[in-house]
């Protein structure tokens, strides 16, 4: 994946992390893995509408941090582990890179690595 690229997702990831609600909410799911929770459990263990549970867990599905699993008639939610720590070692890596020396002195425009910065990516 090319570093805009990453760039672009962890973008997405952070907004998906920015409302306390959906912290709260990822938190929830971490402390109850065992247990099996739906739109109704996670509101009333939140104390927000399901309206606005539904609609920050779809923000939450929209990044892979969760997935769903249907049961009829509900649908239950869990932390999707796998990728929440592909995410973690992404969002690492792009703090690593922000701190690293540019080896063109700051040039972009002239950089020939402008559009993956790949000299400088931490594998």
């Amino acid at each position: 994946m090319s570093m805009r690229k990453e760039i672009l997702e962890v973008s997405e990831i952070f907004k998906a992390l920015s409302d306390p609600t959906r912290l709260r909410l990822i938190r929830l799911l971490a402390s109850n893995m065992e247990e099996k929770l739906c739109v109704v459990d996670l509101a009333a263990k939140l104390g927000v509408s399901q309206p606005a549970t539904s609609q920050h867990l779809k923000i939450l599905k929209n990044v892979n941090i969760l997935y769903s699993k249907k049961e009829r008639p509900k649908i239950y939610y869990f932390l999707n582990l796998v990728e929440f720590r592909r995410q973690k070692k992404l969002v690492d890596k792009l703090y690593d890179f922000a701190f690293t020396r540019c080896s063109q002195g700051g040039q972009c425009e002239e950089c020939p690595f402008r559009d993956d910065c790949e000299d400088v990516i931490i594998e």
